[in-house]
């Protein structure tokens, strides 16, 4: 079943282009079929009934239907097996 995955920052350019790229390789490298749409965080309720995940790096004040994750550990490098080991889990359900 092929996953739709949100990644958002605030202006969706800048942060969600590293985490976007870095998603689409953990699903590549574990052979997850997989939407990843990059975005704005206001965009994200727009996409909220299709949507199985969201990667962020910016603070969601919103709660969902789907799991959210923190992907600062992208930017930062603090965190970041944990991050990756998060997401992973999250889509093989």
């Amino acid at each position: 079943m092929k996953k739709t995955i949100l990644v958002a920052c605030g202006t969706g350019i800048a942060t969600s282009t590293i985490v976007n790229d870095e998603v689409e390789k953990i699903c590549k490298e574990n052979g997850i079929d997989a939407k990843v749409i990059q975005c704005k965080i206001t965009e994200v309720p727009g996409y909220a009934e299709s949507a199985d995940l969201l990667v962020t790096t910016t603070i969601v004040k919103k709660k969902y239907d789907f799991p959210v994750i923190n992907a600062r550990a992208f930017l930062t490098g603090i965190g970041l097996d944990d991050v990756r080991k998060q997401i992973l889990e999250e889509l093989k359900k």
